[in-house]
């Protein structure tokens, strides 16, 4: 009989144990388990869930959310993926906790028959995680390693390059799930929920890609799951062929309960000033705008408000640059921000006018743009005047775009003040626009303004030549 043991990290105390050996025991709590098996819930002893009537298709998807967030959680308390997925390898044990934990949070649910969605395994998860980390701190992948047994940690020594996992126990996961949705049953038939995908436009490399970037997905079920989804998005008027991109950029967007929290997300998102009429291009632009939490959402929205944006601001930057949830506060939007206003630059227009700018590198993107044009003989004034009037300017390569297009600008008869005038000459393509423009303007014999070469109409372009031409005919009659 295989038991799941549950471990209680509370009610502990220390052992003080002689050290005489060459590893060392730690002072670790005294852990109390409470070893349930399988099928005490069906003789009525304790009143949990009998993981008997759970499926086993049901209970393989719950194991890959589990592994999903535990990497997740792993990786932000700084752990780098290799480690992560060692760790996850190394912990069969207290994933099957974590699994066992669920169903004994939400044993009303499975009482019912109703599975858990996404962002109720990972409510249900993270708080425990972090209670395990702050009671155990860094000691906290030794306690999931070894569970259910204390951890053991070896004398300071000069460390070792890591065992990274081998190839086939990274893959194992992955193989498994890959197997569940390209393998047809006996009678030669593939999984309904891969069938369903198919129809969609959906081909098997394509849904075997997302498996392995999320396994998980590989258990979704077609009725409870991915279909609601689906058929939700289609009727807010995504298209169909749209849906196997939305699914390829966020996967775990068909695992969230639609009734319970997409819906509810994005009626709170509507009152944030997110415009409903253009939910479909939101989702398609950014899906995971609707697997955060409210919690990171308030937070974004708080910060943009304590950057002096108005609420029809922010709504406007919701709908247009949903993207920007997925920016840390504290680690990209605050030190932007504060980089920017170090400048002179205002930053709450610079945030309504391309609010994109604030996800890029202060050092490896932002500084260098900045120091291009002052080396370039432009004043930290000028450059200020030019982010003001085209917020654009600084999520151009600088390679790719700025360095050609300056380059060109060089040959052509215009001073240098024409581009804090006219900063949005670094928008228009450099061969398709600019240079076409620039000959035919010589070509004509007269000189226009910089900002009518690019930003007229091909018509006005015309018209705007004509007439130059027509004014410089008297001056030359009467030279």
């Amino acid at each position: 009989m295989r038991a799941f043991c549950a471990v209680r990290f509370s009610q502990l105390s220390l052992l003080s144990r002689p050290l005489v050996s060459s590893r060392l025991q730690l002072s670790f709590p005294v852990k109390l388990f409470s070893c349930q098996a399988k099928y005490a819930a069906d003789s009525g002893l304790d009143g949990s869930v009998s993981l008997r009537v759970v499926s086993p298709t049901l209970l393989a998807a719950e194991k890959e959310e589990a592994k999903a967030i535990l990497t997740l959680f792993l990786k932000k308390q700084g752990l780098s993926n290799a480690v992560a997925a060692r760790t996850i390898n190394k912990s069969d044990l207290f994933i099957e906790h974590l699994v066992s934990r669920l169903h004994s949070v939400h044993k009303s649910r499975y009482l019912v028959g109703r599975e858990l969605t996404t962002l109720e395994i990972r409510d249900a998860l993270i708080p425990y995680l972090e209670s395990l980390r702050e009671e155990h701190g860094n000691i906290l992948v030794d306690v999931v390693e070894n569970f259910p047994d204390p951890p053991l940690k070896e004398k300071a020594v000069v460390p070792s390059p890591p065992h990274l996992p081998s190839p086939s126990s990274l893959d194992n996961k992955k193989l498994k799930a890959i197997s569940r949705v390209s393998e047809a049953d006996p009678a030669g038939k593939l999984p309904p929920h891969i069938v369903y995908l198919l129809e969609l436009g959906m081909t098997l490399e394509h849904i075997k890609g997302i498996t392995r970037r999320f396994p998980a997905f590989a258990y979704y079920s077609l009725e409870g799951k991915i279909k609601p989804v689906v058929e939700f998005l289609l009727d807010l008027g995504v298209l169909k062929n749209e849906i196997p991109i939305i699914l390829n950029k966020r996967p775990q967007l068909v695992g969230i309960s639609l009734s319970e929290n997409i819906k509810p997300t994005m009626r709170f998102l509507e009152k944030l000033g997110v415009d409903k009429k253009r939910w479909a291009k939101v989702i398609y632009r950014f899906p995971a705008f609707l697997t955060y939490s409210r919690q990171k959402v308030k937070a974004t929205v708080d910060f943009l408000y304590e950057m002096g944006l108005s609420e029809e601001s922010i709504g406007k930057i919701l709908t247009h640059c949903p993207n920007i949830i997925s920016y840390s506060v504290e680690d990209k939007l605050r030190p932007t921000a504060e980089y920017f206003r170090s400048m002179g630059v205002d930053v709450a227009v610079l945030f309504h006018r391309s609010p994109s700018t604030f996800g890029l590198s202060i050092e490896a993107h932002l500084k260098p743009i900045t120091e291009f044009f002052l080396e370039r003989g432009y004043s930290m004034e000028d450059v200020n005047i030019m982010i003001s009037r085209y917020g654009a300017l600084y999520t151009f390569s600088l390679a790719e775009n700025l360095i050609p297009k300056w380059n060109f600008f060089l040959t052509m008869d215009y001073p240098q003040a024409e581009l804090i005038k006219f900063p949005q000459y670094f928008g228009y393509s450099l061969e398709e626009r600019i240079k076409p423009r620039y000959a035919r303007m010589r070509e004509c014999g007269v000189q226009l303004l910089l900002n009518q070469v690019l930003s007229l109409s091909a018509g006005d372009f015309e018209k705007a030549l004509t007439k130059k031409m027509g004014k410089a005919l008297p001056d030359k009659a009467e030279a």
